[in-house]
């Protein structure tokens, strides 16, 4: 059964360097209310400038979702729902509401919509442990090819580089269910709260590869080689290396001898763009998402279209307005 909130639920989605913190701070600020980050590479500690992170000095409201675990330990969609949940409804018994913000699309609907996930998705499943401990003895194809010996139908869908979709697809098979079928069931999952406002910002695909350009060369005026070396040293090299950490794999490679630095940049800016693909098709899908044009950088102009949204019926201004 769903959930029904005192006030609206706000999300701002959309992609990478479309301007959602910028725009979820100035609304909370009007609110009263503080910010849930929903970005999976922002709940790790340490993780600052490669993730676009706010820095502490720029945060003028309470910030949810962000240093949660180090970059070892293990995180999960499961264990965001569980937390971002939390952080609701304690905000909501408030009288109050939070600002929901990020660009990781499965942990936005984990929070929003009647997910029920398996037991393997917790830490500490012994399935997930044996394949993590094949990941770093053989490498990512052979933990692929596990999967499709068992599950050929999800290791169609799941590229053999992505080992932590394939290790959650062997843990799932463990527990009798198919990743495939699931995905397939994905688009009729109910609402979980309500009244919920979605809001994206749209931005053309030339104007968001500028920004993504820009926002590169500023992560490493910022010190990203450093944050990557402090990680190094802390023990954490294999989880900065996965697949998803974007910014951080590069860097380790010019470090290792393997491309330069403005080689690194680029494969930074290639990355990145490729995912705001991915994120601009996640988010598209969604018909509950009423879109913002963001390509003029103009915060007050967005942040008036934004409230202008939920007036006309989007959903009503909470009464912490």
């Amino acid at each position: 059964m769903g959930t029904r909130l005192t006030n609206p639920l706000i999300c701002i989605v959309g992609p990478t360097a479309s301007g959602k913190t910028t725009l979820a701070q100035k609304i909370a600020e009007r609110l009263g209310c503080g910010v849930l980050s929903a970005d999976s590479m922002q709940v790790y500690r340490g993780m600052d400038i490669g993730t676009g992170k706010i820095p502490p000095e720029d945060r003028t409201v309470p910030y949810y979702g962000l240093d949660l675990v180090d970059p070892g330990d293990p995180f999960s969609a499961s264990l965001y729902q569980e937390y971002g949940r939390r952080v609701v409804e304690e905000r909501d018994a408030d009288r109050s509401t939070c600002v929901v913000c990020g660009g990781t699309g499965f942990y936005i609907r984990a929070l929003v919509d009647e997910f029920d996930f398996p037991r393997g998705e917790q830490v500490g499943n012994p399935v997930r442990d044996r394949y993590a401990c094949m990941l770093d003895d053989k490498g990512p194809l052979a933990v692929w090819e596990c999967l499709n010996v068992v599950d050929p139908d999800s290791a169609a869908i799941i590229p053999p580089n992505d080992s932590k979709r394939v290790i959650r697809a062997l843990e799932m098979y463990a527990e009798g269910v198919s990743y495939a079928l699931q995905r397939e069931k994905f688009a009729h999952i109910d609402q979980h709260y309500s009244p919920l406002c979605m809001i994206g910002l749209a931005v053309a695909a030339d104007v968001l590869s500028r920004r993504i350009d820009a926002r590169v060369e500023r992560m490493f005026e910022q010190g990203l080689e450093d944050e990557v070396r402090s990680l190094i040293a802390g023990g954490y090299r294999n989880a900065i290396t996965a697949s998803q950490a974007i910014g951080y794999k590069e860097v380790v490679s010019y470090f290792d001898g393997e491309c330069s630095r403005d080689e690194a940049k680029s494969a930074v800016k290639h990355a990145t763009r490729q995912y705001a693909k991915r994120q601009r098709t996640w988010f598209r899908k969604d018909a509950r998402i009423g879109w913002i044009d963001a390509n003029d950088e103009r915060v007050d102009s967005i942040l008036d279209a934004a409230f202008s949204l939920m007036r006309d019926g989007l959903c009503e201004v909470p009464d912490v307005c």
